[in-house]
């Protein structure tokens, strides 16, 4: 059961209109050979493009992760930025790919049953998080805190943990008898949702909820995390205190998160953000196609109005 005591109501009706969706997320890397090898070559993802020092990756032709080589060192634990991206496949099959992919190349992963999602987490080799996500919301729903229900029920109403490991010979059952392995990701995959550190909940809730405009979900003390989304599950922004209360940005140079983009519908969605912004004097600057801020504790976010 869940400490109702450690729980805060934050539940809301998002501000953001339903249509708006996460876009690329910028993350800075080492060494492009090494980012590679994760990037295109277990999770899936395509070299869409590369200009400079930024390699643009997707599916589908959609650009999904630009990676920015270059960074002096890799990504520093403890520190404010990113705990993990999330891509979202369209398919279980998808998920079994992708597990293949790094099994044949000896890449350690964490296959993770969450009930309303199955999820396999990574990283790449300067210690950048990945999940990749199966939806599967038929399954179960998650349980009400507030009613001191555990973290997920099933859809015959029995308890989960949300943290019970994936059917590893179930997931791969679903290549067939005979499967034919695929080296990319399929169209249809997306950018299903951003995790970050950040240094207080409720600051983060008020930010992420009250002045960008998403939905309240969860905000749990005791496990030190909170969501917010839009009108489904899971969340589209998770954020953490996993890094302690003093953690600060990490130092220059540094892989990790650069920024990640929230695709807006319209330029008055965008006005909306910017006043709300302003409100509480967020910084803001002019980008192409939108605007850039910082949570208050210096993840960085493009809001932008989707082409």
């Amino acid at each position: 059961m869940i400490d109702t005591s450690v729980q805060t109501n934050v539940k809301s009706k998002p501000i953001l209109p339903l249509s708006t969706t996460l876009g690329p997320v910028h993350i800075a890397v080492t060494d492009r050979s090494k980012a590679l090898a994760i990037w295109q070559d277990v999770v899936g993802l395509e070299l869409i493009s590369e200009s400079g020092n930024a390699l643009a990756l997707g599916a589908g032709g959609k650009v999904l992760i630009v990676l920015e080589t270059g960074a002096t060192r890799p990504s520093v634990p403890r520190t404010i930025g990113l705990y993990h991206v999330a891509i979202h496949v369209p398919a279980r099959a998808d998920l079994a790919q992708m597990a293949v992919r790094a099994l044949q190349r000896n890449v350690r992963i964490s296959p993770t049953d969450h009930l309303v999602s199955e999820a396999i987490y990574l990283w790449d080799l300067d210690g950048n998080g990945i999940e990749i996500t199966f939806e599967t919301p038929w399954r179960g729903t998650l349980g009400d805190p507030e009613k001191g229900e555990t973290y997920a029920v099933t859809a015959d109403g029995k308890p989960h943990s949300g943290r019970d490991p994936i059917d590893m010979d179930g997931l791969l059952a679903e290549l067939g008898p005979s499967p034919v392995l695929a080296a990319r990701m399929p169209q249809g995959t997306r950018i299903g949702h951003v995790h970050v550190h950040v240094g207080d909940l409720q600051r983060a809730m008020d930010f992420y909820r009250d002045v960008i405009g998403f939905a309240g979900f969860l905000l749990i003390h005791s496990f030190g995390m909170g969501d917010v989304g839009l009108d489904y599950m899971p969340h589209t922004i998770a954020f953490n205190i996993w890094s302690g209360p003093n953690a600060m940005l990490p130092p220059a140079g540094a892989a990790g998160l650069r920024w990640f983009t929230i695709n807006l519908p319209d330029a008055a969605t965008l006005d909306d953000v910017k006043s709300r912004l302003a409100g509480v004097g967020a910084p803001v600057s002019p980008v192409e196609g939108g605007i850039e801020t910082q949570d208050p504790f210096g993840n960085r976010i493009r809001a932008l109005v989707a082409a």
